[in-house]
């Protein structure tokens, strides 16, 4: 059925699905190089940071690119998905320049009415103001949905998941759950040194007792109880924030917390005993200074030709993993990798791009593409650093000259680099 992409447990279903989840592609169908940099305009650092971020989400990026929106938009006036469709094609198709982004910049009031020109503002506020301005644009003309339809429009579907609250009595041990949808997780990181452990407290039981008690429905009184919050259904694309400024001083937690190249969200969902559910970083949102009211914004992505590339407004420079991973970060985004089938990932461009591989190894060709879809390294320098980044160790390194066949089994079976799918 199309509505089973949608179903989790204890949740209604969707009465109506808004776009079809078969029709989100989660890897690159054209691999491109890194686009154009950003002109910054007035303190615009967090605008354009937080534009190249989506810019390269993959899912995003196809869709945009399609122009399947603007083809079928029935909006008058100001629609900001046909604006970001506008931006991102012109950035990915502008390579080796730099751009001015007005098809945003001119609509920044329109996104948020508190956002003025000239103006710092703080970049994940941006983001969340963003999204939820192309989400309201994928359900303008439509009224009536119930709350599980609203979430299968294309932008809920990449970047929107659901939390479960679950309340239990400490008396009758009945369970009480709520859900609410998200789309990006906030993580406290004052006690914290790792986005693992971070996410490890986000959903620890919290206890209810003296004047914050819980009035049960079974026990018909007040009671003592616990309150934990699990990833109910997880997003595509997921979006953590790292509180690093404080509510009131907006003074910032300036520590170094550690995050992965990958990432397995299994065990903060509320069912725990599943399968692995890996995502792969992607981009990395900088920010640099002493607090929310000054500082720079700059940021990491991965291009569809699985390079990583630092972007500081009109620079778009080369990087590689290891420069990404030391970063004092504030957002870091990860998209769901390929389901695993028999032990490899199911998209087909492993198979197409192994055989070209195989091709020209065998035709003696010196131009073979170390690089592939995702960056597989050359042939004499195979590295297993990607698999140490998920914190897995191989059983040994491939030689230096092994045969293309070796290889090719490692690139298929361990994923590609920096974005090692591991095994159960």
């Amino acid at each position: 059925m199309a509505n089973e992409s949608f179903v989790a447990e204890g949740m209604a279903p969707p009465q109506r699905i808004l776009f079809p989840p078969e029709n989100i592609y989660m890897d690159w169908q054209q691999r491109w190089r890194a686009g154009a940099g950003l002109h910054n305009s007035d303190n615009t650092c967090f605008l354009n940071s937080v534009l190249q971020c989506l810019t390269y989400t993959p899912p995003l990026a196809n869709y945009l690119l399609s122009r399947e929106h603007s083809r079928s938009c029935r909006q008058q006036g100001f629609c900001v998905m046909c604006r970001m469709e506008n931006h991102v094609n012109t950035v990915l198709r502008s390579s080796g320049k730099v751009i001015y982004p007005s098809a945003v910049i001119s609509v920044l009031t329109l996104i948020g009415e508190h956002f003025q020109l000239g103006m710092q503002e703080d970049a994940h506020e941006f983001l969340r103001y963003a999204i939820d301005a192309m989400q309201r644009a994928c359900l303008s003309g439509i009224s009536d949905l119930d709350t599980s339809s609203e979430s299968t429009t294309i932008i809920h579907q990449i970047f929107g998941g659901f939390l479960r609250s679950r309340v239990t009595c400490s008396s009758c041990k009945v369970a009480s759950d709520s859900y609410e949808a998200f789309l990006d997780i906030p993580l406290d990181i004052k006690a914290v040194s790792s986005v693992t452990a971070a996410l490890t407290d986000f959903v620890k039981p919290e206890q209810l007792d003296g004047g914050n008690c819980f009035t049960c429905s079974q026990c018909n009184k007040k009671v003592a109880a616990s309150k934990r919050f699990t990833i109910h259904r997880a997003p595509k694309v997921l979006t953590v924030c790292l509180k690093r400024f404080e509510d009131f001083t907006g003074g910032k937690i300036d520590k170094v917390v550690k995050y992965s190249n990958c990432l397995d969200l299994r065990p903060y969902m509320s069912q725990t005993d599943g399968e692995p559910l890996f995502y792969s970083l992607y981009a990395v949102l900088v920010h640099s200074g002493n607090s929310c009211h000054s500082g720079h914004y700059f940021c990491y992505t991965k291009a569809g030709n699985g390079l990583w590339y630092e972007m500081n407004d009109s620079s778009v420079d080369r990087c590689d993993i290891s420069t990404v991973l030391q970063q004092q970060a504030y957002l870091l985004f990860y998209v769901r990798s390929p389901d695993l089938r028999g032990g490899r990932p199911s998209s087909p461009r492993i198979a197409s791009h192994a055989r070209a591989f195989l091709r020209q190894w065998a035709a003696g060709s010196k131009q073979v593409d170390p690089a592939g879809p995702w960056g597989l390294l050359p042939r004499t320098k195979v590295s297993c650093s990607f698999l140490q980044s998920c914190n897995a160790s191989p059983s040994q390194s491939i030689p230096p000259r092994s045969t293309p066949f070796v290889h090719l089994w490692f690139f298929c079976l361990c994923g590609p680099p920096g974005e090692a799918l591991g095994r159960p």
